[in-house]
């Protein structure tokens, strides 16, 4: 069934394009908004807008292991992961064409990053994050990409599963790119813990000037109707930029969206070398 497309267009295909998606988990409750129904569109939308790189949140392996096997040219990135078929994997997928990998690895958000599935403070769920080194294909460059989802309920445990991002962030080799669902919005201790100028990051919606109303909100509960905020971010470092941001609304021809949220894709490019 044909999609229905939001009708702006993207501008010329910019160095990299990048992707923030939240999934939604596989819940059969979910009834006709259940994964059965609008995996295919899932799929599609992301083939549709051809992302470099995506990040996706709340992946059960089953929802993993389909887009891996249906999205054409791109790779699942999951470094020795411990396949858990009740755990929820923040990971990335990237385009063959676009990148080589050349390192990678994943950790848990909690005192004890190397146990699978632990947490800590008050994080209602075990949180993760996955990174990976990627070479650009004939540029000559490289980029340090991580996906996460931080908690929805415990506000300690966002601030210091920020907390231990940044750390990480900091300690790796520009330019890093931070994607996913970080369960806050913007002027939130999260948002400026990942922002601050000893992380090096910024946040690419800000960086443009974009509007911050219900026009940013990227959860909408399948309803298309913005809701809580602008939770899904992509964050920056030079020397990358952002040179254009969209969030996406396709719908399939029925009207159903593919998710609760609306994915958050952005064009990157490089600044020029002084």
């Amino acid at each position: 069934m044909r999609a229905l497309v939001d009708a702006i267009e993207w501008e010329v295909h910019s160095a990299l394009r990048v992707m923030t998606f939240n999934l939604r988990f596989e819940n059969h409750r979910d009834g006709l908004n259940a994964w059965e129904n609008r995996r295919s569109e899932v799929a599609a939308l992301i083939e549709r807008h051809r992302p470099d790189l995506v990040g996706t949140q709340e992946g059960l392996p089953s929802q993993l292991r389909y887009l891996e096997e249906t999205l054409s040219g791109y790779r699942l990135h999951a470094p020795g992961r411990f396949w858990d078929d009740t755990c929820q994997y923040p990971s990335l997928f990237y385009r063959l064409d676009a990148f080589d990998l050349l390192a990678g690895g994943e950790f848990w958000l909690s005192k004890t990053p190397a146990v699978h599935r632990s947490k800590d403070w008050d994080s209602a769920f075990p949180r993760m994050m996955s990174w990976a080194r990627l070479g650009v294909r004939g540029g000559g460059r490289s980029l340090t990409a991580a996906v996460t989802h931080l908690d929805h309920i415990g506000t300690e445990a966002r601030i210091r599963q920020a907390c231990i991002l940044a750390e990480w962030v900091a300690g790796q080799t520009p330019p890093v790119l931070l994607l996913g669902d970080f369960n806050d919005a913007p002027g939130s201790d999260v948002h400026r813990i990942l922002t601050a100028p000893a992380t090096g990051l910024s946040d690419s919606w800000e960086d443009l000037g974009m509007d911050g109303g219900e026009n940013s909100f990227t959860h909408h509960g399948f309803t298309g109707v913005p809701q809580v905020g602008r939770i899904d971010w992509i964050l920056v470092e030079k020397p990358l930029f952002a040179s254009h941001a969209r969030i996406v609304r396709d719908r399939s021809g029925n009207g159903s969206y593919p998710s609760d949220h609306f994915p958050y894709c952005v064009e990157l490019d490089w600044e020029e070398a002084v």
